[in-house]
């Protein structure tokens, strides 16, 4: 069943009942004069806690959040709330890296209490379905409030929490709320392959594409309308002031890296086209200043810089490169490879650059191999990909595969769109 959102006030949203409620809080009009200085973006908790917090009155309120967290001025959420007599904030809830960003990639904070608000904080990272929603009823909170920054890409793991948390509020009976933020990357396009869910796991649990060119309230939209089985009661706080062609850096606002190797809103434009190759046995560049910008291995030289630079790709070029990572692949040995740099970002595809950057690291350097588990296949979304490079095929080729799937995403997309 598919469902378009309901542009509804915030005194008929309270008053909706039913399986799903959905809001968009009205955004303000563009400025009539488009030569006239823009104002910064303003997110959902700004627009949240300048109603009041009144969508939240009389709610005992638990908070799905990290680092990122955070108003305009570098305060966090939590802590702002916590002080806040207008809202009953009772818990806290933390994803992959934990609710203050410690854990490095595939790890979380575990269950404690906060030093700074004393507020007991939740584990998520790999709990879904029923042990979640069994987290969610121990906290004793009546609405799950969702306020984390995304980076565009399918197979960053928050996007997912939003996912399962959803699942687990309707299974415990509470309300949810996405409070948005800007993709980093831009909301121009989707990209890239999307996902068979025979090949579904904490990368990807449904059918989006590889770059998803979407915003955590609009992906909740569309989770609710077209994945979920049984929709949560959702209701979405928009941004005002985001346009879908803006990078991060035109929103005024402050980034905070979202996970330890999301270090700056260059890394995420890159990163849905050369996170894939955290499925091969070379660096994605951890242990780097420049994660997911610099790629290589022992043994790999000039010849791929060439080579990637031969295809021309649009919007980036490619510099030789040696570096020695200090933890991850390579720990403490030096690599040769490639940095990207982009020239062009409005230019760039990112999933066809990292699939030109897979197809040409296999024809100049010998010990090019996928890791063993097939992590490629999940990162990707199927076996198409790998076979498709494994049997010679060309960047064309390959981008191509996934052009009629990619096609009846962006239909499905179109109509969960917040922003036009």
């Amino acid at each position: 069943m598919r469902m378009r959102p309901r542009k509804l006030s915030r005194r008929s949203l309270l008053a909706t009942g039913g399986a799903l409620a959905v809001t968009a809080v009205p955004a303000a009009p563009a400025a009539a004069d488009p030569g006239r200085a823009r104002a910064r973006v303003r997110t959902g908790f700004e627009r949240l806690a300048a109603d009041g917090y009144a969508l939240l009155a009389g709610e005992r309120v638990g908070v799905v959040t990290n680092p990122t967290g955070v108003t305009p001025d570098a305060r966090h959420l939590v802590d702002v709330m916590h002080a806040d007599e207008r809202v009953d904030l009772v818990a806290v809830f933390g994803p992959e890296h934990g609710f203050r960003g410690t854990a490095q990639a595939g790890g979380s904070e575990g269950r404690y209490d906060d030093p700074a608000t004393g507020l007991p904080v939740y584990d998520t990272y790999l709990k879904s379905g029923q042990p979640l929603a069994d987290v969610f009823t121990a906290s004793g909170v009546d609405t799950v409030v969702f306020d984390i920054q995304d980076a565009g890409a399918r197979f960053y793991t928050y996007i997912w929490t939003l996912y399962d948390c959803m699942v687990a509020a309707e299974l415990a009976g509470k309300r949810f709320v996405v409070l948005d933020r800007p993709n980093p990357v831009s909301g121009r396009a989707a990209l890239g392959p999307v996902l068979d869910r025979a090949f579904a796991t904490f990368v990807g649990r449904e059918p989006i594409a590889q770059a998803h060119g979407m915003t955590v309230a609009e992906l909740a939209l569309l989770f609710n309308a077209e994945f979920l089985a049984r929709p949560v009661e959702l209701e979405t706080v928009r941004m005002t002031g985001w346009r879908r062609t803006d990078f991060f850096d035109a929103t005024g606002l402050p980034w905070v890296p979202p996970s330890p190797n999301m270090p700056t809103p260059e890394t995420a434009l890159v990163y849905s086209g050369t996170c894939l190759f955290e499925g091969t046995n070379l660096s994605e560049g951890r242990g780097t200043t420049r994660p997911f910008e610099l790629l290589g291995a022992e043994g790999v030289d000039r010849r791929w810089a060439e080579a990637a630079n031969a295809l021309e790709l649009p919007g980036v070029r490619f510099r030789e490169a040696y570096f020695a990572p200090t933890f991850s692949k390579f720990q403490g040995r030096t690599v040769g490879g490639v940095q990207l740099h982009v020239h062009d970002r409005e230019a760039l595809d990112p999933v066809r650059t990292g699939i030109g950057l897979l197809v040409t690291a296999r024809r100049s350097w010998s010990g090019f191999a996928w890791r063993a588990d097939r992590w490629i296949d999940k990162l990707t979304g199927s076996a198409r990909v790998r076979t498709l490079i494994d049997a010679g095929a060309d960047t064309d080729e390959v981008t191509g595969a996934w052009a009629a799937d990619l096609a009846a995403f962006r239909d499905v997309r179109r109509e969960h769109l917040l922003y036009r």
